[in-house]
């Protein structure tokens, strides 16, 4: 991987194009510009028999100069370094800070790609590539570009090893609270990117983990575990933890396990609210309530009837 640094200070992490790699991308791009190379040659040939010698020969040198040269530019220009070849091979061509190249960049590498790979038959290039720690021929220096590969395959991560059987349950008792969530995060993508490590920086990154972690639990290492297996069983018991707490049985608001409860009817008294108990019950006078529970229940006072002629005279007469 090729640490570069945009405009911005953003450090980008690139993978440079190799030499067995860009050669295949350039014979490529060579075998499609002689291809098309020819074919023009024949074109103009056949219709430009009538000229003289000297025209048929600048003819013959203004198609090779635009085909062989100016073609390539070209398209690595609107591609934005791409080329037929890189295309095939999974390349582009990028600034030194990471950024789509112009057209004065793709101008001075096929400028000087003329000398070093037409002229000296890719010998120049070769040689530049292999000298150059990110494998840039010198068009590339010159122009401040580089190779670099899109299509990087893609290496399994996300997934943290489980511990060995024998740590199983082992840190249970373990007190977690205390442990920063970077430091989480830490242990993680090291347990998960472990096995693309030098042995022994591996090795030294989980013991000053398994430092940090001990002193955040305030219970060191056991004897005889190794780091990287202390830290994944750590790991397996907060996410058991987690586990139990966000999918645990033990809730106020579940139904009755054995099944004998009554059913909550959803709208109810007292499926929302305060329950109904408190609540007494209105009968009708003299009515005794069964299911009252030897609550006394609340009597609605009897209303004596007046006689029609001893009513009072409102004001109103109904009418005829």
């Amino acid at each position: 991987m090729s640490e570069l640094v945009t405009g911005e200070a953003v450090a980008l992490e690139l993978r440079p194009a190799r030499l067995p790699s860009r050669a295949l991308a350039v014979l490529l791009d060579l075998v499609a510009a002689m291809a098309v190379y020819v074919a023009v040659t024949i074109v103009l040939v056949t219709s430009t028999a009538s000229l003289d010698e000297a025209a048929q020969t600048a003819l013959s040198i203004a198609t090779f100069v635009l085909v062989l040269v100016g073609a390539p530019i070209a398209v690595e220009t609107l591609s934005h370094g791409r080329s037929l070849g890189k295309m095939a091979c999974g390349l582009r061509v990028v600034r030194d800070d990471g950024g789509p190249i112009r057209f004065r960049h793709a101008l001075v590498r096929g400028l000087i790609g003329v000398i070093e790979i037409l002229m000296t038959f890719g010998v120049v290039a070769c040689i530049a590539s292999f000298v150059s720690a990110r494998g840039r021929r010198l068009g590339d220096v010159f122009a401040g570009t580089l190779v670099v590969r899109e299509r990087v395959p893609v290496a399994r991560t996300g997934f943290v090893p489980p511990p060995p059987p024998w740590l199983a349950g082992r840190f249970s008792g373990l007190d977690l609270s205390a442990v920063p969530d970077g430091l989480w995060l830490a242990v993680r993508q090291y347990l998960t990117r472990m096995q693309q490590l030098d042995p022994q920086v591996g090795w030294s990154m989980a013991e000053r983990l398994a430092s940090d972690l001990a002193e955040c639990t305030g219970a060191p290492v056991p004897q005889g575990v190794p780091p990287a297996a202390y830290l994944a069983a750590v790991v397996q018991e907060r996410q058991a933890r987690e586990s139990r707490r966000a999918f645990g049985s033990g809730s106020a608001s579940s139904p009755d396990p054995a099944g004998e409860g009554p059913p909550t009817v959803y709208g109810a008294p007292g499926a929302y609210g305060p329950p109904a108990a408190d609540v007494p019950p209105v009968v009708a006078p003299g009515a005794a309530s069964e299911s009252s529970g030897g609550r006394r229940p609340v009597e609605v006072p009897e209303v004596e009837e007046v006689p029609e002629g001893d009513r009072p005279g409102t004001g109103f007469v109904p009418p005829a």
